[in-house]
């Protein structure tokens, strides 16, 4: 008897530690947009993680058209998802078809973009977007050694999209770590153009950031002022600075510092050819992984782990978060981070693989 006891003992403990497999439960996975590689790959990532662990997927991308992406959403209800993984369009918009998700005994987690303006969102998963722009503006500090040098260093500003909450904390996070040497003279903005409103490009468009580097290089930057570095929040915009510079005939002997996250494989190459100098990792895996662990936690009734209470209220209410470490990437490590982890391998990326490896086999 003992033994038999001892026996469901340990079992227990066992138990207690193992997955919870589901058992074809419904999760409906949201995404803005397929126009951009992160997306795609966010959207993959999830829905693969999700099917490994037993769950089935309804994942759509909505065009970054506001309406289709409620549309989507009333459709996944309709249809009986047990939870939503929602990467918002618009982070304001959601909140009455969110109020009947929640009617119906759904939960919601708001996936790497915050759920804004209502009480109908319970989690959120993303990376530390404050850090995402602590680490570029630390980046520009270093590349200009900016504690010592005299400057002054002329600078242009980008912000993402205005209706993306995480675009307005890349933003305070680069410039937080930037404001000690504008105050002291040693960056000089020649276009006068820095508020987040005046610099913000809506939905993150690489041709409208490229218009917009055009009128600047146009306006302030003809008659021989050199331009130092752009601050540009991720790389979808960093892809459409460097191109209007590469028109308007900027060499490397006059290329200025460019910022980017998210290491898209066109940014890669530009890393390795010297046409952008630093990107932020997010890895979407370990995004993916960390919601489909809050996904199993909700349907088992598990505490939901969280590691934020404090920080990402939503104008409603303060969200229980998770939040993954960015990664800092450049020519020194894109290998180690980008290659040999897998994230772009020659097995489940070829093409990506081979751009890649093709630019480095050039730069040598």
């Amino acid at each position: 008897m003992k033994k038999l006891v001892v026996v469901l003992l340990a079992l227990a403990v066992l138990m207690s530690f193992a997955p919870v497999f589901a058992e074809g439960e419904l999760v409906g996975v949201a995404m803005p947009t397929n126009s951009l590689q992160r997306w795609n790959q966010d959207g993959d990532n999830m829905k693969a993680q999700l099917e490994a662990a037993g769950y089935k997927v309804d994942l759509q991308y909505a065009n970054n058209d506001v309406a289709m992406q409620i549309s989507q959403i009333e459709n996944m209800i309709t249809e009986g998802c047990d939870v939503l993984v929602i990467a918002s369009i618009d982070g304001g918009a959601l909140g009455d078809v969110l109020k009947t998700a929640t009617e119906n005994g759904i939960k919601t987690i708001a996936y790497d973009r915050l759920i804004t303006g209502t009480e109908y969102v319970d989690y959120y998963t993303s990376f530390d977007n404050y850090k995402v722009g602590t680490i570029q503006g630390t980046f520009i500090k270093e590349a200009l050694d900016l504690d010592n040098a005299a400057g002054p260093f002329n600078i242009e500003y980008f912000g993402g999209s205005p209706d993306d909450n995480n675009a307005h904390l890349f933003y305070q996070g680069a410039i937080d770590v930037l404001q000690p040497y504008i105050d002291a003279g040693k960056l000089v903005n020649p276009s006068g153009q820095k508020d987040f409103e005046t610099v913000a490009i809506l939905g993150w468009g690489t041709d409208d950031a490229q218009a917009r580097m055009d009128t600047l290089i146009n306006g302030w930057y003809t008659s021989g002022t050199k331009l130092d570095v752009v601050l540009s929040p991720n790389d979808s915009l960093a892809l459409g600075i460097a191109n209007s510079l590469t028109a308007a005939g900027f060499t490397k002997e006059n290329w200025p510092i460019i910022t980017g996250q998210d290491c898209d494989i066109p940014n890669t190459v530009n890393i390795i050819k010297g046409l952008q100098s630093m990107c932020v990792f997010k890895d979407t895996r370990t995004l993916a992984a960390r919601t489909v662990t809050m996904v199993g936690q909700i349907l088992s009734g598990a505490e939901v782990e969280v590691n934020n209470t404090e920080d990402y209220d939503n104008g409603v209410k303060v969200v229980p978060s998770f939040l993954c470490d960015p990664v800092f990437s450049n020519v020194d490590n894109y290998k180690e981070i980008l290659l040999d982890s897998g994230y772009y391998s020659k097995e489940t990326n070829p093409e990506a693989y081979a751009k890649i490896t093709e630019a480095a086999e050039a730069a040598k």
